[in-house]
């Protein structure tokens, strides 16, 4: 399958070859949504904590004799009804990681390139690399592109192109990320996929079958 290719005025400037194995496949959602909750999932770093009513500080002596008060019996002022008290059920340091096939995860990132396809989101654009490292240049020439009213923009380049990411860092909802660490989350966060040859054929490289 083949899509136009674009310079940064906006002009076509001729057709590139997408492979039918990573742009051209029925989307699998469930795969999809399983990647993208794993990925957010082993995000998480655990590391909440709250004390029971034996971690807290205190509360060693009985506040007061069992009977003949008129008050209810009390062993501890560090019991989860006090205030002050432990923390009944709370959360406690633990791991979120979930596990995934490597050729579902595979899967899921070929689905969701073949819908941004199919949605027609992913603009392949040449010169992007020789682009002036100022923001209103990257300003200007995204706003040239195809679906240029998009609310995010992800730009995916072949290596670190410094003069990108410089152009990019001021701009609201846009990101420059190396082609090999494509992911589910930020192409599912994103309107609007650029791609410069260079990261294209670093997408084949890696997810073709």
């Amino acid at each position: 399958m083949e899509t136009k290719v674009y310079d940064l005025t906006g002009k076509e400037t001729g057709t590139v070859e997408l492979n039918e194995s990573v742009f051209g496949i029925e989307p699998n959602i469930a795969v999809m949504h399983q990647a993208y909750v794993r990925q957010r999932a082993n995000a998480r770093q655990g590391t909440h904590s709250t004390k029971t009513r034996s971690e807290v500080r205190g509360g060693g002596r009985k506040p007061w004799r069992q009977k003949g008060t008129g008050r209810a019996r009390q062993g501890s002022i560090r019991s989860p009804q006090w205030r002050g008290g432990g923390v009944v059920f709370g959360p406690k340091p633990r791991s979120y990681t979930q596990s995934m096939p490597k050729k579902m995860r595979r899967l899921a990132i070929r689905s969701a390139l073949s819908a941004k396809q199919k949605s027609a989101e992913i603009v392949v654009v040449e010169g992007l690399a020789e682009i002036e490292p100022k923001t209103r240049a990257m300003r200007e020439a995204l706003g040239k592109l195809p679906l240029d009213s998009a609310r995010s923009t992800l730009i995916l380049v072949g290596d670190n192109k410094e003069n990108v990411y410089r152009g990019a860092s001021n701009l609201d909802d846009t990101k420059v990320l190396p082609a090999q660490y494509v992911n589910m989350q930020d192409m599912l966060k994103h309107k609007r996929i650029i791609v410069t040859p260079e990261a294209l054929d670093v997408i084949h490289q890696l997810w073709a079958q």
